[in-house]
């Protein structure tokens, strides 16, 4: 039997047949036509799974199900708002069965799926309990425990990048204040960098970007931080900060196996791992008790295809 994951992106669309062992056989993928709505993005998945199928002399009843990861919450009734979409309430589980009415489908949001994959084939393997960071524009998490995804009682769960851990100088996208998004995304990187700038504190990084604050990117930071650059140092370590205080949370609530980082910003896991254990162990409250491993993500964009074909 074959598994099917579709990836929904805010631009691309991508599906792949899986196999069991978690191997992409095939892939195709097409834009997201976000300006056409929701309906157009339903039908787009629709001709894109059947194409794939009948470009590799593959049947629908050799697919045991479909999976989605799809960026942003899904309630209980399987409706999904997704902001960068333009989706409220859509009926996304119940509009994806009718197009593929010969298998079951399933759906999650894209960072849940992410960290099921890890658990599956990838960075987690073999764990009863791990937790997944996505750290990319946004913050995105996932929980896995003893191999199924935990959303909570209400699929609310798992929502890692909007747990309040301080207040900050801006607003979350959400609207609260003090999310760890605003403190450990590459956005949250960037305007740290760019605020100290501001503020006049001289910085490598506008040399490498021509002296065009808008250009900075949190590679820019990174590859600053590694000439040493004061800005890069203090905006990274508070980032590192942040980010230590936050899993510490996890560590004292769930006592994960393993905690694995994702996502754009874990490009840099060097130096991302560089010292977190140790800032890790100020912030739990068993000292010197062993805890979770804290290791970079291995599928990265496979993950989102990866994950999605294993739902159940």
């Amino acid at each position: 039997m074959y598994y099917i994951g579709i990836d929904i992106g805010g631009t691309g669309i991508q599906a792949g047949i899986v196999d069991k062992e978690g191997k992409i056989l095939y892939r195709k993928e097409c834009a997201t036509d976000v300006e056409n709505g929701f309906d157009k993005v339903m039908e787009d998945i629709n001709i894109l799974v059947r194409s794939l199928l009948k470009e590799n002399d593959i049947q629908m009843k050799d697919v045991k199900s479909i999976g989605c990861g799809v960026p942003g919450f899904i309630n209980k009734k399987g409706q999904v708002t997704c902001v960068n979409l333009g989706w409220k309430s859509q009926d996304f589980i119940n509009t994806l069965q009718s197009k593929f009415e010969e298998v079951k489908v399933y759906a999650e949001n894209d960072a849940t799926v992410a960290a099921l994959a890890e658990a599956k084939v990838g960075s987690m393997k073999g764990c009863d309990v791990g937790v997944m960071y996505t750290l990319g524009t946004g913050v995105g998490g996932g929980i896995i425990i003893n191999g199924k995804v935990f959303s909570g009682a209400h699929n609310m769960g798992s929502e890692l990048g909007h747990v309040i851990v301080d207040s900050n100088y801006y607003d979350c996208s959400c609207g609260n204040n003090g999310c760890l998004e605003t403190f450990c995304s590459a956005t949250a990187i960037i305007k740290y960098a760019r605020k100290l700038i501001q503020e006049g504190k001289d910085s490598k990084i506008l040399s490498l970007v021509n002296n065009r604050l808008d250009d900075i990117t949190a590679k820019h930071v990174f590859d600053a931080y590694r000439e040493n650059d004061e800005v890069a140092i203090e905006t990274i370590n508070r980032f590192k900060d942040y980010l230590a205080k936050s899993i510490a949370a996890i560590i004292n609530t769930i006592d994960p196996e393993v905690i694995s980082i994702g996502g754009g910003v874990s490009r840099s896991g060097d130096i991302i791992l560089d010292g977190l254990n140790d800032t890790i162990k100020k912030y739990v409250v068993f000292k010197d008790e062993e805890f979770a491993d804290i290791v970079i993500a291995t599928l990265s964009a496979d993950a989102g295809i990866v994950g999605a074909a294993f739902l159940s």
